[in-house]
């Protein structure tokens, strides 16, 4: 290894979810690698989670808000000129604009992570001047393209090694269905609970997660007198022994960069019915057994020949699957990239 980095993980808040944890983990990797990495963020409970050797800076940089963020910029380069910091990380879209200004007044090398799609070309206009960019699918980056400057690269994200695998069984009673994330429309579980309400059988749904709709799925899952098997159980903690447990894995999201909690399910070999979304069919290996996203009559057919048939044909390659320490790796190798060019321009001038 060469000379430590000293690296600054810009991201809006630091609650749980698929960018936080992307981020604890690969800022805990890197400080066991002997690199120096602070979380700049609003804050938020994984914040617990980090490694000792992990500083982690409140500012605001989840305000969407021109002014805020750019005397979060200001207060961003200052310190890592001052402190002689090498490179600023931003994950999300006012963190990009944050490290974009940052950047230029601070004359520090930034790289952005693209953990999703976006709708709006104005989110992504900071990405063309990043130093490079990195994506967590490929289907993540070839949306992005015309956004994305010459050094623009995937690196799917990376998993904590487990020592569990699926102890759950499709043939017992209650079969166990499992929706793990965060509740907003996006993630499709309001498509799964209507199609369910049509599913007669002995089965339950456990929902792990939280989030802005949970109220609003609690009154659905009433209205459609689904109470007695339906239950939700907020966030935890240990969601590799809920995965371990259940029947079948749901991932009905609507939108996805490369969810997290699919991509556990398949590293345990659990089965799993699955959205056919384009980060999807790059891990799936037989994408014509996906389902159609936000479609409750195939969601619901499914449902129903599993519970019939007790078998899942969607098959998944988990050697795609890297692990932590491998995607740091590749994220380090970014860096250092970025530093050279940054050296070479030096040089030139």
């Amino acid at each position: 290894m060469g000379k430590p980095l000293k690296v600054m993980q810009i991201l809006p808040e630091f609650h749980e979810g698929g960018v936080e944890r992307h981020v604890l983990w690969l800022s805990n990797e890197m400080a066991k690698k002997g690199h120096e990495v602070l979380v700049v963020t609003k804050g938020g409970k994984l914040e617990s989670h980090l490694d000792k050797g992990v500083g982690v800076w409140h500012l605001p940089v989840h305000a969407k808000n021109p002014v805020t963020a750019f005397f979060c910029a200001m207060r961003i380069a200052g310190r890592a000129k001052k402190e002689g910091w090498d490179i600023l990380h931003a994950h999300s879209r006012v963190p990009f604009w944050i490290a974009r200004w940052a950047s230029s007044k601070g004359d520090i090398p930034w790289v952005a992570t693209t953990h999703d799609t976006f709708k709006h070309s104005c989110v992504l206009a900071p990405l063309k001047k990043a130093s490079a960019t990195i994506s967590v699918s490929r289907s993540v980056k070839d949306h992005l393209v015309p956004y994305l400057p010459k050094n623009a690269f995937v690196i799917y994200n990376g998993l904590l090694p487990t020592e569990k695998t699926w102890q759950g069984s499709l043939e017992k009673d209650p079969f166990k269905f499992l929706f793990i994330g965060r509740l907003t429309p996006r993630k499709g579980l309001q498509v799964v609970l209507k199609a369910l309400a049509d599913v007669k059988g002995n089965w339950i749904l456990d929902v792990v997660g939280d989030g802005p709709m949970r109220k609003e799925l609690e009154n659905l899952v009433d209205g459609l007198r689904l109470s007695d098997k339906v239950r939700f159980w907020g966030f935890r903690d240990d969601t590799d022994d809920w995965h371990a447990k259940c029947s079948c894995f749901l991932f009905p999201s609507l939108e996805e960069g490369m969810g997290m909690t699919l991509m556990r399910a398949i590293q345990m070999g659990v089965p799993v019915l699955a959205s056919n979304l384009p980060p999807v069919r790059e891990l799936c290996l037989n994408p014509e057994a996906l389902l159609k996203p936000g479609d409750e009559t195939s969601w619901r057919e499914a449902l129903k020949v599993l519970l019939t048939e007790r078998k899942v044909t969607q098959l998944f390659d988990g050697d795609k699957i890297p692990t932590v320490e491998e995607m740091t790796r590749k994220v380090l190798e970014v860096y250092q990239r970025c530093m050279a060019l940054k050296k070479k321009e030096v040089i030139s001038c």
